[in-house]
Protein backbone atom coordinates (compact mmCIF):
# COMPACT_ATOMS: atom_id res chain seq x y z
CA UNK A 1 0.00 0.00 0.00
CA UNK A 2 1.43 3.37 -1.03
CA UNK A 3 1.77 6.26 1.38
CA UNK A 4 0.85 9.81 0.38
CA UNK A 5 2.77 12.64 1.99
CA UNK A 6 1.10 16.03 2.34
CA UNK A 7 3.15 19.23 1.83
CA UNK A 8 2.97 19.82 5.58
CA UNK A 9 4.40 16.39 6.39
CA UNK A 10 7.08 16.87 3.74
CA UNK A 11 8.13 20.13 5.41
CA UNK A 12 8.42 18.35 8.76
CA UNK A 13 10.47 15.55 7.14
CA UNK A 14 12.64 18.02 5.22
CA UNK A 15 11.58 16.26 2.02
CA UNK A 16 10.84 19.21 -0.20
CA UNK A 17 13.27 19.29 -3.12
CA UNK A 18 13.15 22.56 -4.99
CA UNK A 19 9.48 23.48 -5.26
CA UNK A 20 6.89 25.04 -3.04
CA UNK A 21 3.26 24.13 -3.73
CA UNK A 22 4.64 22.42 -6.90
CA UNK A 23 4.96 25.84 -8.55
CA UNK A 24 7.61 28.13 -7.08
CA UNK A 25 11.28 27.45 -6.63
CA UNK A 26 13.42 29.30 -4.15
CA UNK A 27 16.12 30.78 -6.33
CA UNK A 28 18.10 33.99 -5.92
CA UNK A 29 18.68 36.49 -8.68
CA UNK A 30 22.13 37.98 -9.25
CA UNK A 31 21.20 41.36 -7.64
CA UNK A 32 19.82 39.52 -4.61
CA UNK A 33 23.01 37.46 -4.26
CA UNK A 34 25.13 40.60 -4.43
CA UNK A 35 22.90 42.38 -1.91
CA UNK A 36 23.22 39.47 0.55
CA UNK A 37 26.97 39.50 0.00
CA UNK A 38 27.25 43.25 0.66
CA UNK A 39 24.86 43.10 3.64
CA UNK A 40 26.88 40.34 5.28
CA UNK A 41 30.17 42.10 4.51
CA UNK A 42 29.01 45.46 5.86
CA UNK A 43 27.29 44.23 9.02
CA UNK A 44 30.15 41.93 10.01
CA UNK A 45 32.63 44.69 9.29
CA UNK A 46 30.65 47.08 11.49
CA UNK A 47 30.43 44.46 14.24
CA UNK A 48 34.21 44.09 14.22
CA UNK A 49 34.65 47.87 14.35
CA UNK A 50 32.46 47.91 17.48
CA UNK A 51 34.64 45.20 19.04
CA UNK A 52 37.70 47.40 18.47
CA UNK A 53 36.43 49.87 21.09
CA UNK A 54 35.38 47.25 23.65
CA UNK A 55 38.26 46.61 26.09
CA UNK A 56 39.30 43.05 26.89
CA UNK A 57 38.72 41.78 30.42
CA UNK A 58 41.45 39.90 32.27
CA UNK A 59 40.40 37.26 34.78
CA UNK A 60 43.60 36.19 36.52
CA UNK A 61 45.94 34.84 33.85
CA UNK A 62 43.11 34.41 31.31
CA UNK A 63 42.09 37.13 28.85
CA UNK A 64 38.32 37.23 28.39
CA UNK A 65 37.69 38.71 24.95
CA UNK A 66 35.25 38.40 22.07
CA UNK A 67 36.75 37.31 18.77
CA UNK A 68 33.69 38.26 16.72
CA UNK A 69 29.91 38.60 16.91
CA UNK A 70 28.79 35.25 15.52
CA UNK A 71 25.10 36.17 15.43
CA UNK A 72 25.65 38.83 12.74
CA UNK A 73 26.69 36.59 9.81
CA UNK A 74 24.57 33.71 11.11
CA UNK A 75 21.37 35.78 10.86
CA UNK A 76 22.14 36.62 7.23
CA UNK A 77 23.10 33.03 6.44
CA UNK A 78 20.03 31.50 8.09
CA UNK A 79 17.50 33.90 6.56
CA UNK A 80 18.98 34.33 3.08
CA UNK A 81 21.88 32.22 1.81
CA UNK A 82 24.79 30.53 3.64
CA UNK A 83 27.09 30.77 0.62
CA UNK A 84 26.76 34.50 -0.06
CA UNK A 85 26.76 35.37 3.64
CA UNK A 86 29.93 33.31 4.14
CA UNK A 87 31.66 34.92 1.17
CA UNK A 88 30.86 38.44 2.37
CA UNK A 89 31.36 38.35 6.16
CA UNK A 90 35.12 37.67 6.40
CA UNK A 91 35.76 40.14 3.59
CA UNK A 92 34.03 42.80 5.70
CA UNK A 93 36.49 42.18 8.51
CA UNK A 94 39.44 42.45 6.13
CA UNK A 95 38.25 45.66 4.45
CA UNK A 96 36.72 47.64 7.31
CA UNK A 97 38.85 46.61 10.30
CA UNK A 98 42.16 45.55 8.78
CA UNK A 99 42.68 47.50 5.58
CA UNK A 100 41.02 50.77 6.62
CA UNK A 101 42.56 50.66 10.09
CA UNK A 102 46.02 50.20 8.57
CA UNK A 103 46.68 46.66 9.83
CA UNK A 104 46.54 44.66 6.60
CA UNK A 105 48.72 41.55 6.39
CA UNK A 106 48.43 41.13 2.64
CA UNK A 107 48.09 37.62 1.26
CA UNK A 108 48.26 36.21 4.80
CA UNK A 109 44.76 37.62 5.41
CA UNK A 110 43.43 34.81 3.24
CA UNK A 111 44.14 32.36 6.05
CA UNK A 112 41.49 33.93 8.28
CA UNK A 113 39.17 34.49 5.32
CA UNK A 114 39.18 30.80 4.35
CA UNK A 115 38.65 29.60 7.91
CA UNK A 116 35.76 31.98 8.59
CA UNK A 117 34.19 31.28 5.19
CA UNK A 118 34.14 27.53 5.86
CA UNK A 119 32.77 28.07 9.38
CA UNK A 120 29.85 30.30 8.34
CA UNK A 121 29.08 28.30 5.19
CA UNK A 122 28.81 24.96 7.00
CA UNK A 123 27.11 26.31 10.13
CA UNK A 124 24.62 28.40 8.14
CA UNK A 125 23.66 25.33 6.11
CA UNK A 126 22.73 23.55 9.35
CA UNK A 127 19.76 25.87 9.93
CA UNK A 128 17.09 24.02 7.97
CA UNK A 129 14.29 25.77 9.84
CA UNK A 130 14.79 29.45 10.79
CA UNK A 131 12.36 29.04 13.69
CA UNK A 132 14.12 26.03 15.19
CA UNK A 133 16.15 27.40 18.09
CA UNK A 134 18.02 24.13 18.63
CA UNK A 135 19.38 24.29 15.08
CA UNK A 136 20.31 27.95 15.54
CA UNK A 137 22.15 27.25 18.81
CA UNK A 138 24.09 24.39 17.23
CA UNK A 139 24.98 26.48 14.18
CA UNK A 140 26.23 29.41 16.29
CA UNK A 141 28.54 27.18 18.30
CA UNK A 142 29.72 25.39 15.14
CA UNK A 143 30.91 28.68 13.62
CA UNK A 144 33.38 29.06 16.48
CA UNK A 145 34.24 25.34 16.63
CA UNK A 146 35.20 25.13 12.95
CA UNK A 147 37.03 28.45 12.81
CA UNK A 148 38.96 28.03 16.06
CA UNK A 149 39.80 24.35 15.48
CA UNK A 150 41.39 25.22 12.14
CA UNK A 151 43.18 28.17 13.73
CA UNK A 152 44.39 26.06 16.67
CA UNK A 153 45.64 23.35 14.32
CA UNK A 154 47.69 25.99 12.49
CA UNK A 155 49.14 27.42 15.72
CA UNK A 156 50.02 23.98 17.10
CA UNK A 157 51.66 22.98 13.83
CA UNK A 158 53.82 26.12 13.84
CA UNK A 159 55.10 25.37 17.35
CA UNK A 160 55.61 21.64 16.85
CA UNK A 161 57.44 22.15 13.55
CA UNK A 162 59.53 24.89 15.12
CA UNK A 163 58.50 27.79 12.93
CA UNK A 164 57.33 29.82 15.94
CA UNK A 165 58.00 29.75 19.67
CA UNK A 166 55.18 29.10 22.10
CA UNK A 167 53.84 32.15 23.93
CA UNK A 168 53.28 30.96 27.48
CA UNK A 169 51.18 32.87 29.98
CA UNK A 170 52.27 33.22 33.60
CA UNK A 171 49.92 31.32 35.87
CA UNK A 172 48.84 28.84 33.20
CA UNK A 173 50.35 25.43 32.32
CA UNK A 174 53.36 25.67 30.03
CA UNK A 175 51.67 23.53 27.42
CA UNK A 176 50.67 24.77 24.00
CA UNK A 177 47.79 22.31 23.88
CA UNK A 178 46.51 23.47 27.28
CA UNK A 179 46.69 27.14 26.24
CA UNK A 180 44.83 26.46 22.99
CA UNK A 181 42.19 24.47 24.90
CA UNK A 182 41.61 27.32 27.37
CA UNK A 183 41.39 29.87 24.56
CA UNK A 184 39.02 27.58 22.66
CA UNK A 185 36.71 27.32 25.68
CA UNK A 186 36.68 31.10 26.17
CA UNK A 187 35.81 31.62 22.49
CA UNK A 188 32.98 29.08 22.66
CA UNK A 189 31.41 30.84 25.65
CA UNK A 190 31.98 34.46 24.61
CA UNK A 191 31.63 34.39 20.82
CA UNK A 192 29.68 31.17 20.30
CA UNK A 193 27.08 31.49 23.06
CA UNK A 194 26.92 34.98 24.58
CA UNK A 195 27.36 36.88 21.29
CA UNK A 196 26.32 34.03 19.06
CA UNK A 197 23.61 31.59 20.03
CA UNK A 198 21.69 33.75 22.52
CA UNK A 199 21.04 36.78 20.27
CA UNK A 200 20.68 34.59 17.16
CA UNK A 201 18.00 32.39 18.78
CA UNK A 202 15.93 35.53 19.35
CA UNK A 203 16.72 37.50 16.18
CA UNK A 204 16.36 34.81 13.50
CA UNK A 205 12.81 33.68 14.43
CA UNK A 206 11.77 37.30 15.00
CA UNK A 207 13.06 38.49 11.63
CA UNK A 208 11.92 35.44 9.68
CA UNK A 209 9.05 36.46 7.44
CA UNK A 210 9.55 40.18 8.06
CA UNK A 211 12.91 41.14 6.54
CA UNK A 212 12.87 38.95 3.41
CA UNK A 213 10.24 41.02 1.53
CA UNK A 214 12.54 44.04 1.82
CA UNK A 215 15.04 42.08 -0.28
CA UNK A 216 12.39 41.01 -2.76
CA UNK A 217 12.41 37.48 -1.33
CA UNK A 218 9.79 35.28 0.18
CA UNK A 219 10.52 33.72 3.58
CA UNK A 220 12.17 30.32 3.59
CA UNK A 221 9.86 27.36 4.09
CA UNK A 222 11.15 24.81 6.63
CA UNK A 223 12.32 21.66 4.88
CA UNK A 224 12.86 23.08 1.40
CA UNK A 225 16.33 23.22 -0.15
CA UNK A 226 18.40 26.11 1.17
CA UNK A 227 19.73 28.43 -1.54
CA UNK A 228 23.50 28.27 -1.49
CA UNK A 229 23.81 25.59 1.20
CA UNK A 230 26.82 23.33 1.66
CA UNK A 231 26.37 20.10 -0.33
CA UNK A 232 26.66 16.79 1.49
CA UNK A 233 28.97 14.90 -0.82
CA UNK A 234 32.57 13.80 -1.25
CA UNK A 235 33.33 16.72 -3.54
CA UNK A 236 32.56 19.25 -0.82
CA UNK A 237 34.60 17.28 1.73
CA UNK A 238 37.54 17.30 -0.67
CA UNK A 239 37.09 21.05 -1.25
CA UNK A 240 36.97 21.62 2.53
CA UNK A 241 40.23 19.71 3.01
CA UNK A 242 41.94 21.61 0.17
CA UNK A 243 40.82 24.99 1.53
CA UNK A 244 41.94 24.03 5.03
CA UNK A 245 45.36 23.02 3.67
CA UNK A 246 45.52 26.30 1.75
CA UNK A 247 44.91 28.23 4.98
CA UNK A 248 47.74 26.24 6.59
CA UNK A 249 50.07 27.18 3.74
CA UNK A 250 49.18 30.86 4.01
CA UNK A 251 49.76 30.78 7.76
CA UNK A 252 53.23 29.33 7.29
CA UNK A 253 54.02 32.00 4.71
CA UNK A 254 53.32 34.64 7.36
CA UNK A 255 55.46 32.74 9.86
CA UNK A 256 58.38 32.99 7.44
CA UNK A 257 57.73 36.75 7.04
CA UNK A 258 56.39 36.23 3.54
CA UNK A 259 53.43 38.61 3.40
CA UNK A 260 53.11 40.07 -0.10
CA UNK A 261 50.74 43.02 -0.19
CA UNK A 262 51.12 43.80 3.53
CA UNK A 263 50.19 47.37 4.43
CA UNK A 264 50.50 48.39 8.08
CA UNK A 265 50.56 52.17 8.66
CA UNK A 266 48.61 51.63 11.95
CA UNK A 267 46.17 54.50 11.61
CA UNK A 268 44.71 53.84 15.07
CA UNK A 269 48.08 54.46 16.70
CA UNK A 270 48.69 57.58 14.61
CA UNK A 271 45.26 59.23 14.79
CA UNK A 272 43.72 57.69 17.90
CA UNK A 273 40.54 55.71 18.50
CA UNK A 274 38.41 58.32 16.73
CA UNK A 275 39.77 56.98 13.44
CA UNK A 276 37.41 54.03 13.93
CA UNK A 277 34.59 56.32 12.76
CA UNK A 278 36.21 56.31 9.31
CA UNK A 279 35.56 52.59 9.08
CA UNK A 280 32.01 52.99 10.39
CA UNK A 281 31.35 55.74 7.83
CA UNK A 282 32.70 53.54 5.05
CA UNK A 283 30.30 50.76 6.09
CA UNK A 284 27.33 53.14 5.95
CA UNK A 285 28.37 54.47 2.54
CA UNK A 286 28.69 50.96 1.12
CA UNK A 287 25.31 49.95 2.56
CA UNK A 288 23.50 53.05 1.27
CA UNK A 289 24.99 52.78 -2.23
CA UNK A 290 24.19 49.06 -2.35
CA UNK A 291 20.57 49.58 -1.28
CA UNK A 292 20.08 52.36 -3.85
CA UNK A 293 21.51 50.20 -6.65
CA UNK A 294 19.50 47.18 -5.52
CA UNK A 295 16.25 49.17 -5.46
CA UNK A 296 17.01 50.54 -8.92
CA UNK A 297 17.61 47.02 -10.18
CA UNK A 298 14.33 45.86 -8.66
CA UNK A 299 12.39 48.68 -10.34
CA UNK A 300 14.01 47.89 -13.69
CA UNK A 301 13.08 44.21 -13.33
CA UNK A 302 9.49 45.09 -12.42
CA UNK A 303 9.15 47.34 -15.49
CA UNK A 304 10.44 44.58 -17.75
CA UNK A 305 8.21 41.92 -16.25
CA UNK A 306 4.88 41.71 -18.17
CA UNK A 307 1.82 41.91 -15.98
CA UNK A 308 -0.69 39.17 -16.40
Amino acid sequence: MSTTHTPESQQRRGALRGTVDSVRTYELSTPQKLMIFVLSMSLFGLANIILEVIPDVTLGPVDISVSYMVFVPLVVAALFSPLWAALGAPLGEIIFTDLLMGDFSGLAELEGYIQMFLAIYIAGSMVRNPRNRAQIFTAAVMVVVIDKLLSAAVDLSKVWIGVEDAEYVEGLPESVLALETIGFGVDIVMSGILLGAIPAMWLIPQLHGKIEPLMGLRPRVPGEPIPGNAPKNATFVAAFVLLALASFGLAFMEAFDLAPGAWEPDFLDRFGDNFIWVGAGAVLVVLIVSVVLFRASQRTTERRTPRG
